[in-house]
């Protein structure tokens, strides 16, 4: 057995597994120099081709027959090779994750990966059919690297099949909960999750308690964290440093425009943040800082994007690649504006020496929705607040307090 395998159900997790192989060839586990600058110019991203308070089409692309409506244009990179490396996509239902999945893994492809799409959720019969497709794979994988260890479908996979090996690499600020929960020996759930079980939760409770104890380290197991976000290792573990090198050697530099732009968050659709409250800080944020974009999270939904746009005047722009590749393709905003997510860590990285500033606007409690927990509380601040050694004060005339971050 010397296999690897890599379960992945979102566009960050595909791109972050492409990270941490690229780590494994260049043997730079924290990358290449953060001030290198990769390849020319490549094919641009968003195009702000659409009229300010209109919704823009996804990926803000001209119409079919365009440049950018054609595949990423890509820079020298890391010359394709035969990998031992299998990634499985477990292709969710969502359209828009679909269509950024379909994109990352033409990328792996063409980096000399192969690349296994799996319907994991079309319609009744597909957990069992997928279970028994991958099986194979599963027990000849010597190392298994996951992108979402709160996935249920994750979890199902290790209790039956639990690897020598693991790595779980970023799917957003999750890996930060991971960790702590772990560190804690605590039943793992996701942060915005409410305290009380659901009758779900119970349902598949012992599945959570034996995938729990497959995902930490013993005596017959590795386990390693490969993350860009601050995170403590847990006793056993190692952590990896993430410093998106293989996206830096692909992409950019980016051409900067003079404006700012907005990043989106689905603090709405979690049941964090007041939808209300939320879009009147967007557009405080927008008048604040001269701010004509907002690129929208693939899971915020269409009826709250059109609001944006009616009732701020932001060009809505949907990615269709992960916002760290659309940023260093460019072009992109001289400031990045984002509320408390992981692109707050991520894009630092990705952009670095490239002069663009990265802004993140703390959550007021007032926006919370009455039945978030504190914990959820807690954890949105510790995003923000985790990297204070980069962080500027600013002051906003009509937006809440800022901190900035500026790299290059």
């Amino acid at each position: 057995m010397n296999g690897r395998l890599a379960f992945v159900e979102s566009p960050v997790q595909l791109l972050n597994v492409l990270e941490w192989a690229h780590a494994q060839v260049t043997g730079a586990p924290g990358g290449d120099d953060p001030g290198r600058t990769g390849a020319a110019p490549t094919a641009q991203g968003p195009s702000g081709a659409a009229p300010r308070g209109r919704a823009a089409v996804p990926g803000g692309r001209p119409p079919a027959g365009g440049a950018a409506d054609r595949p990423p244009e890509s820079g020298p990179g890391p010359a394709p090779a035969a990998h031992d490396l299998t990634v499985v996509v477990l292709s969710p239902t969502d359209p828009m994750s679909r269509g950024q999945l379909r994109r990352m893994a033409q990328l792996a492809r063409e980096d000399g990966f192969s690349v296994r799409w799996q319907e994991a959720r079309e319609g009744r019969g597909s957990l069992a059919r997928t279970l028994r497709d991958l099986a194979p794979l599963l027990r000849a994988a010597e190392r298994i690297i996951v992108g979402d260890p709160f996935s249920r479908y994750v979890q199902l996979l290790l209790t039956l099949f639990g690897p020598r090996h693991l790595t779980v690499v970023d799917d957003g600020t999750a890996t930060m909960e991971f960790a702590a929960q772990l560190t804690r020996g605590e039943r793992l759930v996701r942060w915005h999750r409410r305290g009380s079980l659901r009758p779900r939760d119970l349902l598949l409770a012992p599945v959570s308690s034996l995938a729990r104890r497959r995902l930490a380290p013993t005596r017959g197991r590795t386990v390693e964290i490969f993350t860009s976000l601050p995170v403590e290792a847990p006793p056993g573990t190692t952590v990896t440093p993430h410093a998106f090198a293989w996206t830096r050697a692909r992409f950019g530099p980016p051409r900067l425009t003079r404006g700012a732009d907005l990043v989106g968050t689905s603090l709405v659709e979690t049941g964090v943040v007041d939808a209300d409250r939320y879009i009147q800080a967007v557009a405080d944020l927008a008048r604040t800082h001269g701010a004509t974009r907002y690129f929208a999270h693939r899971r915020e939904r269409p009826a709250k994007l059109h609001r944006i746009a009616v009732e701020t005047g932001l060009e809505i722009v949907r990615p269709d690649l992960p916002l760290e590749l659309i940023a260093r393709r460019g072009p992109i905003g001289r400031t990045v504006v984002s509320f408390p997510s992981t692109v707050v860590h991520t894009l630092p990285l990705a952009l670095a020496g490239t002069g663009v500033k990265v802004a993140v606007c703390k959550v007021a409690p007032e926006w919370l929705l009455e039945n978030v927990s504190e914990r959820a509380q807690g954890f949105l601040s510790g995003v923000a607040g985790t990297a204070a050694h980069e962080v500027d004060r600013l002051t906003a005339r009509a937006a809440p307090a800022m901190e900035r971050f500026e790299f290059g």
